[in-house]
């Protein structure tokens, strides 16, 4: 079994820097590493993890998204390591939705992300990959770019108002509630 990576928490300082570039992709280091988050990411129900959350400054994360109970709805697709990741273009069409962190546990909020991104970024082999991503995998991959340049999502919500308790959001998840609609009394 692969051993599981530990998180750094809000407060940690590595999630605050810029991450580092990475320089050799297929070395054994780096290729036990994509491993080690993958199986944290999983063992975490989380959607995607970024290097930085495991206390390590490379530009690296994983975006993984599979239906789980934080994500009941989230669509399946398999994990994949995305190395010095960068956005080339953004959409114009902007969506505001629910996003947690495993770095920041017992948070949601409502954030706005673009909807379509164009990206590129190099895969666990090396070879240099270009996608039009949209969605709920754009939502992640924003996301988990934003920890390899210090930023979590609760700098990005318009207000504190879109803060949410975790418990809170599972309830409003589990009245199936329209998000961003009006709130059960």
């Amino acid at each position: 079994m692969t051993q599981l990576l530990e998180l750094a928490l809000l407060g940690n300082p590595i999630l605050r820097q810029s991450a580092q570039k990475v320089e050799s992709i297929e070395t054994p280091d780096v290729q036990q590493f994509i491993d080690r988050l993958i199986a944290t990411a999983a063992a975490s129900h989380g959607v995607g993890i970024a290097a930085p959350q495991a206390r390590t400054s490379s530009r690296l994360f994983i975006v993984a998204s599979r239906p789980n109970p934080r994500y009941p709805h989230a669509p399946e697709m398999e994990p994949t390591a995305m190395i010095n990741p960068k956005i080339l273009s953004w959409g114009d069409r902007v969506v505001k939705d629910w996003e947690g962190c495993l770095s920041v546990p017992g948070l949601r909020g409502l954030v706005p992300r673009h909807d379509e991104i164009e990206v590129e970024y190099r895969d666990r082999g090396g070879n240099l990959q270009h996608q039009i991503l949209t969605g709920f995998v754009a939502r992640i991959f924003q996301h988990e770019l934003d920890h390899l340049d210090g930023i979590l999502f609760i700098d990005r919500v318009e207000t504190t108002r879109d803060l949410y308790s975790e418990a809170e959001y599972q309830r409003l998840l589990n009245l199936q509630q329209p998000f961003g609609g009006s709130q059960p009394k």
